[in-house]
């Protein structure tokens, strides 16, 4: 694992040494382009495949559909997870998914890579400020405008929220079409969204009904993380207690990881499934999702559910939850007090 992350890390040094001047010759000018009606297809590279980190880009795939009315939008992805999470987006009309382990599947990878060079867009955007690989297709992308994100961009002097990682790609994304001459409503970025149908809501709050009835609100609760984002069962027991001393007018249901463990040892009433939107809409009509930093948290955003976000890391301003009461907690110095009483601001 250690000599893994070794070599990782050296990759990704070699990347940015490789890619650091690309775009730098790249300035839009003003007047370039007409009208935004014009613009027919654009092309967004987020080359990962973590299921967060993919949920994290349909900010400003939205920003992109209400900025470009008439453009269709191809993705660049890692991973089978970009299909599922743009399903309901019609604008999306193709998705290149690149395989997670590139040297172990070079073939397919690069037969991905080319098919970048496929089609001509009007637009190329890297949908991550500082990727090296993103700068790397958004170049090879034949495009007449090419939003690079360049490494040290900082948006933290003009907006509140300029750390967060898919605000961020908002925030660029418009300084570009400022650089063109398209002044910036300054309207809030989009918030994370599967844009879940009807049916897929139905469906969602049939399974909740099946485990627990109407006599009471929800609190969805998430005891699963990766790595030292996890919470060990000696903080989840206690606190798990706790919220049932505090909300007995709620009942409390697990939602569980695809690994199907619990850190509660499977105490509370639970719902398990490896489909990511049946679990979104499940999230949906819970009235607020607790649990620690991870994809299924940028799930339950996404679902529009109120969150609560557990931070063990101090970087949660880059990555926290949000659409309206949704926030985040570094749980390093407080206690269960202190979040029940932060959790006591969404629910009452």
């Amino acid at each position: 694992m250690a000599s893994s992350k070794k070599v990782n890390n050296y990759r990704r040094k070699i990347m940015k040494s490789l890619t650091r001047k690309l775009g730098s010759n790249h300035e839009p000018m003003p007047g370039d382009l007409k009208d935004l009606k014009e613009v027919k297809r654009v092309l967004i590279v987020r080359t990962n495949h973590r299921l967060g980190n993919l949920i994290l880009i349909t900010p400003l795939v939205q920003e992109v559909i209400r900025t470009f009315p008439n453009a269709k939008i191809d993705l660049i992805v890692q991973g089978f997870l970009g299909p599922i999470i743009f399903e309901n987006y019609e604008a999306v009309v193709h998705i290149t998914r690149l395989p997670k382990k590139p040297f172990k599947n070079l073939k397919d990878y690069i037969k991905g890579a080319t098919s970048v060079r496929k089609y001509k867009y009007d637009f190329a955007i890297n949908a991550v400020i500082g990727s090296s690989s993103g700068r790397l297709y958004t170049q090879m992308a034949r495009a007449k405008y090419k939003v690079f994100g360049e490494e040290g961009q900082d948006f933290t002097q003009q907006f509140e929220d300029g750390r967060h990682i898919a605000k961020e790609q908002v925030y660029a994304f418009r300084a570009y079409m400022t650089r063109l001459g398209f002044i910036s409503d300054n309207l809030p970025v989009p918030n994370l969204s599967l844009k879940l149908s009807n049916k897929e809501l139905q469906s969602g709050l049939k399974r909740l009904r099946e485990i627990v009835d109407d006599s009471k609100k929800v609190i969805s609760i998430f005891t699963f993380a990766t790595g030292d984002k996890r919470y060990q069962p000696e903080w989840w027991i206690p606190f798990y207690k706790r919220l049932q001393l505090e909300y007995p007018d709620y009942h409390i249901v697990e939602v569980l990881p695809y690994e199907n463990v619990s850190q509660i040892n499977f105490t509370a009433p639970s719902y398990y499934s490896k489909d990511i939107r049946e679990i979104a809409a499940f999230i949906s009509h819970t009235d607020v999702w607790i649990g620690a930093d991870c994809g299924i948290m940028h799930l339950a955003s996404a679902s529009g559910a109120p969150v609560v976000g557990l931070f063990s890391r101090t970087n949660r301003h880059v990555y926290e939850p949000f659409n309206g009461k949704s926030f985040s907690l570094f749980t390093g110095d407080l206690t269960y007090d202190e979040i029940i009483k932060a959790v006591d601001g969404v629910i009452k």
